[in-house]
């Protein structure tokens, strides 16, 4: 088989991201050789590869519709920032994709971007609608901002400073409170009960 073959096969799947080994059992041939392959097609600018294994197939797939991927085989959501900025909450482009997930804490940097990975328990693990009609997934206005807030007191400064935050009108306190009160630490919870109403404290003064 040649690349070109290779590439009309990888092309007929529905998937824009997939691992070598996926490609190896879709081929017919060993991880070792997949690996050469999708590496060639890669030099020639067929495909992407976004870390060690994983290869972008759809070049014209949005950074924001691979993180389910990323994450497989745990479950993830586009939250904070880049969930605020999607939202219209706040004006500034986020630089990294951010990633609510179960699975574990790290930073991936691809060629596309740098995808922060935020940790949750199953219990927080909600408050988020279907993205871009695919696998992925974005946080509601409410659960993006208490997300935010939740990970405030993280050792990253990313979390600091709230830019300056606009409220869209379908935005729920009482939903965002909702959300606040999984969180299982008391003093978490009350942290971030807190700043939702101090947020609207401040809308109301204005």
């Amino acid at each position: 088989m040649n690349l070109n073959q290779a590439l009309a096969k990888l092309r007929s799947l529905s998937t824009p991201i997939l691992r070598t080994n996926d490609a190896a059992a879709h081929w017919g041939v060993s991880p070792a050789l997949a690996s050469k392959m999708l590496a060639r097609l890669a030099d020639t600018g067929h495909v992407a590869r976004l870390q060690r294994g994983i290869w972008q197939t759809n070049l014209s797939a949005s950074p924001w519709t691979l993180h389910p991927y990323l994450t497989d085989p745990s479950p993830s959501y586009l939250s904070l920032q880049t969930a605020l900025f999607h939202h219209g909450m706040i004006e500034q482009i986020p630089t990294t994709i951010h990633v609510i997930s179960t699975a574990k804490t790290r930073t991936i940097k691809t060629p596309l971007g740098i995808y922060a990975i935020h940790q949750v328990a199953p219990r927080f693990f909600c408050g988020f609608e279907p993205f871009a009609g695919g696998p992925a997934q974005m946080a509601t206005p409410e659960k993006a901002l208490v997300d935010f807030f939740y990970f405030r007191p993280a050792k990253s400064r990313a979390f600091r400073a709230l830019p300056e935050l606009e409220i869209p009108r379908r935005f729920k306190i009482k939903r965002a409170e909702e959300f606040a009160r999984l969180i299982t630490s008391a003093a978490r919870r009350g942290m971030v009960l807190a700043a939702i109403k101090q947020i609207f404290a401040k809308k109301r003064e204005k």
